[in-house]
């Protein structure tokens, strides 16, 4: 299972993201949902880094699945929007292929 954590303030301002895991949905290279969560995950990580000026530490681990995200600047308009958008995809993901395989915690 791929368990997704997205980390948010007291004030409700994202702060990072966490993913772990494999789906576990098919086999490896052909496990759709680990797909989908992966391209949702590092394009929204890259979209802010190419997109905006908010500054982050990241973590990887392909053989654990592990993308982990920590902002160090205050998180921008921009980057607010683009985890808005990774959310929503998450959302659907989960929604579609249930939490047998991907778990979304905000």
């Amino acid at each position: 299972m791929i368990k997704v954590s997205i980390f948010k303030n007291a004030d409700g301002i994202y702060t990072g993201l966490r993913a772990l895991g494999h789906a576990g949905f098919a086999d490896h290279g052909e496990d759709i949902v680990c797909s989908a969560v992966s391209i949702l995950v590092i394009n929204t990580v890259n979209s802010i880094e190419q997109f905006t000026s908010d500054k982050f530490d990241i973590k990887t681990d392909e053989e654990s699945g592990l993308i982990e995200l920590k902002f160090s600047s205050p998180v921008s308009k921009e980057a607010t929007l683009l985890l808005d958008s990774l959310v929503l995809g998450l959302k659907g993901v989960e929604s579609g292929y249930g939490n047998e395989f991907i778990k979304l915690s905000i």
